[in-house]
């Protein structure tokens, strides 16, 4: 029975991906024939070089949401990250190699306090990442003085003005970093850590998982992540401002939960990430083609939000009824 339960678990992981898949096709075929210019090369690529800040924060939240978190704190990270960072660069004079260093130790030291008040103290980590949420976003407002850091070097601009096949290397770079999140998470006997302590953190404490650690270690990862997406936002902008990043945190969790990754922890892949990420893209890429008002970006990407947990709730729900039987 229970060899049977698995195999339906994973026959319905599998249709959950192709079910994503299907909507993505349906949603390209009624664009295409609402607007020519959706399926054309040159906005493909301005879509794809958009969602690769949003892909580098996902990557991280899917870490941290399959452990049953949640980090509301990655978008003002990847502005101060980046102010500090191009701060170092631009105003003090320091060489780039120096500012990245900065700009990724920002992310990690985050990422540390997230999660050290998730598992020391207990805090429940919407309230711990909305706090340094707050406290990040006010740090670089005071840093910057409400004003933009520029411009940011010439030779990081090489990620977006080399093409590789016609793609940009910011594209290429992010790609790279979804195929070692995914060795990270399926490959690998931390990523199966990170499935256990999401599955039930109890059972993996008494399997001999050190559960704390693990749940810190994705929060750093988050940190990183948010940190390199903020770099790769300055790079793009050439420049980093008090107000990148702000709000993207919602569109990095919609992007994560559309892809599969339940919200009680568990179960989530990278492919399923990716796969939401594009979903969302497509969806703000939509609007600003169509004409609409930027407000009904927001209104549906909240509508899909819904109905994504509605049905990670069905699927639990399910997965606990086969679990009974």
């Amino acid at each position: 029975m229970r060899q049977h339960n698995v195999k339906i678990n994973r026959v319905r992981q599998v249709m959950d991906k192709m079910g994503l898949l299907l909507v993505l096709l349906v949603f390209i075929i009624v664009m295409t024939c609402l607007t020519p210019s959706f399926l054309t090369w040159n906005n493909i690529r301005n879509l794809l070089i958009q969602s690769t800040i949003l892909c580098t924060l996902s990557l991280g939240m899917t870490f941290v949401i399959i452990t049953g978190g949640m980090d509301l704190s990655v978008g003002s990270v990847e502005a101060l990250a980046a102010a500090v960072g191009m701060g170092v660069i631009v105003k003090a004079g320091m060489p780039s190699a120096v500012g990245i260093l900065v700009i990724l130790l920002i992310g990690i030291v985050f990422g540390v306090i997230n999660g050290l008040l998730v598992t020391q103290f207990r805090i429940p980590p919407m309230i711990v990442t909305l706090a340094t949420m707050s406290i990040a976003r006010g740090i670089v407002q005071v840093y910057t003085n409400g004003a933009n850091i520029g411009p940011v070097p010439r030779s990081f601009t090489v990620l977006t003005g080399f093409y590789l096949l016609g793609i940009p290397l910011i594209v290429w770079t992010v790609l790279i970093l979804c195929v070692a999140a995914w060795i990270c998470l399926s490959k690998t006997s931390f990523g199966r850590s990170v499935y256990a302590v999401g599955g039930s953190e109890l059972a993996a404490k008494l399997a001999g998982i050190r559960t704390k650690r693990v749940i810190v270690l994705t929060y750093v990862i988050s940190g990183l992540c948010a940190a390199v997406a903020g770099l790769l936002l300055s790079i793009r902008l050439e420049s980093a401002g008090p107000n990148a990043g702000d709000g993207v945190e919602m569109n990095a969790i919609a992007a994560v939960v559309v892809g599969g990754t339940s919200l009680s922890g568990g179960r989530g892949t990278v492919l399923g990430t990716v796969l939401g990420v594009i979903l969302i893209s497509f969806v703000s890429n939509a609007v600003n083609l169509l004409g609409v008002p930027p407000a009904w970006d927001k209104i549906v990407k909240g509508v899909v939000i819904v109905i994504a947990a509605m049905l990670d709730a069905n699927r639990n729900r399910w997965s606990q009824q086969a679990g009974a039987n």
